[in-house]
């Protein structure tokens, strides 16, 4: 399944957080891992869903993927 990592903006609410977790469950993805030091957590939507949580002005999308350093 697709994975993507979603942090909340700096100010956003607690309500916000929830807000976008109730649109991953909506758009038929699920959470699977939530942030304890950040307002964020990684979400993993079915390969033939398409999701608009990049429409959400209080978060920032990326997708989950692996990271290198030299």
């Amino acid at each position: 399944m697709p994975s993507i990592n979603v942090t909340l903006k700096e100010g956003a609410s607690p309500d916000q957080l929830d807000a976008a977790k109730k649109a991953v469950a909506d758009q038929g993805g699920k959470v699977v891992h939530e942030y304890k030091l950040i307002k964020g957590f990684t979400a993993e939507f079915p390969p033939d869903a398409v999701h608009t949580m990049k429409t959400n002005e209080h978060i920032t999308v990326e997708a989950d993927q692996e990271v290198r350093t030299q």
